[in-house]
């Protein structure tokens, strides 16, 4: 029996969700305020990281708390990781500048 992946969705209104466990492509169960039981994941998302529950167009806000929390750079399909590589952070002008994975500033040379 294959383990059932999980997001949660904090509000109804919310555009994402956060993986409860590194995701995998497949079937993802949606707990908490979610106007759907399951979404398809179609990337993989790192724990603790958002899932786009529709397609979200360029430049188009992400909301998360019910608040908009970015502006999307590229358009972000349904089911796919929503991350710095594709979002532009309202909270951290800086954002554009971390790396990826590791949060690690691009921006900075260290000697």
């Amino acid at each position: 029996m294959t383990k059932k992946q999980t997001a949660f969705v904090i509000e109804r209104a919310d555009t994402v969700a956060t993986a409860l466990e590194a995701l995998e492509p497949g079937e993802v169960q949606l707990l908490g305020d979610s106007p759907v039981p399951s979404i398809t994941a179609v990337t993989e998302v790192p724990k603790g990281h958002k899932i786009a529950l529709r397609d979200i167009p360029a430049e188009e806000n992400i909301i998360k708390y019910a608040i908009p929390i970015g502006r999307a750079t590229a358009d972000i399909p349904a089911g796919s990781w929503v991350h710095l590589h594709v979002m532009r952070s309202n909270y951290d002008e800086r954002s554009s500048h971390l790396d990826v994975r590791t949060g690690a500033p691009k921006d900075t040379k260290y000697e």
